[in-house]
């Protein structure tokens, strides 16, 4: 969700903020609102329709991956009447899941007894999902929180470190919660932003706000009378934008016309001309209650009904790098460390020197380096690829040619088994400890001899020696040929 763009003709619902009414009307020109506008002065169904949707798509996955449905907390823009973006969007949540009521529940200052509601999201089974605006961002601890969408947008870096926050929890309920997934519906634009931006705001606490009577004392004490009758200005400027035509009516007992942006912009001629008499208007009691209580214009809310809207997702890293980007960066530093690193090297072209040593560089490598590790090349993989449990070999391999097999660990040494055994005969004993190898292997991707000493599965069969034992002279070239196996 980007913005929303309106074409001439299209019908739209104008409904007034305060009352309610509705009134469809045909949209009069092009107009263009930006993600900062959406759901404070338009709204979408459609959009809002997808992105649930869309989410649906990824909890349910969840469901299914883990046996349960993930405890959702979504930020909703508003909770304001009549126009209620968290009340839409539960309604939304309640249609896609098809689970009843007190499945998707609506948590804001709004609702009745809203820190018992906060109890029995964080306690019970239901509601599953929780729609919120400001009240649940921070200070309220949900370990089982494994789903959260951001529907508003967030410029502060404190409340956004805050929001994600409800996620860090680990599972009390479900032990094995082993990370949770964020949800930016502003085109990844959220992450990027706090991605660029240090952890230290640059402004200043803003000072108490003065009212009107305040600042027209102050001009009329001679206090800093420039900078207070500027400050005046500005805030009769602001009350002409925000005031209805009642209220234009009312103001023209006071200025010419009612006109009150034509009165502030000649404000300061006329404290220069005539300073007495034009501050004898400003403090006259009956004028400074209007400016305080004068009639509000009513402020209109567009509903799109008739827009459609494309919807997409596409998963991110923790670093809010795409794992397509992610892996193209880590296709590049294979292909200019091919001459460099040895580990490398010999899986690309030498894989029958494959050894316990070369791995351990490979994965030194990793662990150092400042971009790539292990762990996230997997999730970059199981997302870019749908493949899960990506070997370290794979991942090297198909970095420096996409037509490389992604192969898991079990997938790799199983075919190298299979292609180092084919056509041969193996007595039970030798049958036995290939088994045990292939486990071994497994686990650690290459062995040496010394590992028949160390490793549990291999030393508690009796070790080196009864290994020997079982394959005879043949045993140092059938470890050295797996090891090239499992390599190529």
């Amino acid at each position: 969700m980007t913005g929303v763009f309106l074409k001439e003709g299209e019908q739209v619902e104008r409904v007034d903020t305060e009352t309610g009414a509705r009134q469809l009307d045909l949209l009069e020109d092009e107009r263009q609102f930006d993600p900062t506008e959406i759901e404070r002065k338009i709204t979408a169904p459609d959009s809002n329709r997808k992105i649930v949707d869309e989410v649906k798509k990824y909890a349910l996955a969840h469901e299914q991956e883990f046996g349960r449905f993930p405890k959702t907390l979504i930020f909703a823009a508003n909770d304001l009447p009549h126009t209620s973006h968290a009340q839409q969007i539960v309604q939304l949540c309640r249609d896609a899941f098809g689970r009843g009521d007190a499945f998707v529940e609506k948590i804001t200052g709004t609702v009745d007894r809203p820190l018992q509601r906060i109890r029995e999201f964080r306690n019970r089974p239901n509601p599953c999902i929780a729609v919120t605006v400001d009240l649940l961002t921070t200070g309220v601890d949900i370990p089982d929180l494994e789903f959260l969408i951001f529907l508003r947008p967030v410029k502060s870096r404190i409340l956004f470190t805050q929001m994600l926050g409800r996620g860090t929890r680990k599972g009390e309920r479900h032990p094995d919660k082993s990370h949770f997934t964020v949800f930016d519906c502003f085109d990844g634009t959220l992450f990027a932003y706090f991605r660029q931006t240090s952890d230290e705001t640059s402004d200043y606490p803003a000072p108490p706000t003065r009212d009107l009577a305040e600042i027209v004392e102050d001009v009329w004490q001679n206090r800093d009378r420039e900078y207070n009758t500027r400050c005046l200005v500005k805030r009769l400027q602001r009350i002409d934008k925000q005031m209805s035509a009642d209220a234009r009516e009312q103001f023209a007992a006071f200025v010419p016309d009612g006109d009150l942006c034509r009165f502030a912009s000649g404000l300061p001629a006329s404290l220069r001309q005539d300073f007495t008499g034009t501050m004898q208007r400003l403090r006259d009691p009956n004028f400074q209650n209007l400016l305080e209580s004068y009639p509000r214009a009513h402020r209109t809310f567009l509903v799109a009904d008739g827009v459609e809207d494309q919807v997409s997702s596409r998963p991110m890293l923790r670093d809010a790098e795409r794992p397509e980007d992610y892996l193209e960066g880590f296709a590049r530093f294979v292909r200019d460390n091919r001459a460099q690193i040895e580990a490398i090297r010999i899986l690309l072209d030498r894989p029958a020197d494959w050894n316990v040593n070369a791995l351990r560089e490979l994965r030194t490598l990793l662990t150092q380096s400042q971009r790539f590790n292990e762990k996230q090349l997997q999730e970059a993989h199981r997302i870019r690829y749908q493949r899960a449990l990506v070997d370290v070999i794979s991942m090297v391999k198909h970095a420096a040619d996409e037509g490389q097999p992604l192969l898991t660990a079990d997938e790799r040494v199983t075919r190298a088994l299979a292609r180092l055994t084919a056509g041969q005969t193996f007595t039970p004993d030798q049958q036995a400890w290939l088994d045990r190898i292939g486990q071994a292997l497994r686990e650690n991707l290459s062995l040496e001899p010394d590992d028949f000493g160390i490793l549990p599965i291999l030393d508690r069969a009796g070790g080196l020696a009864a290994a020997r034992r079982a394959f005879g002279k043949n045993f140092d070239d059938l470890i050295r040929d797996l090891n090239g196996a499992v390599a190529a």
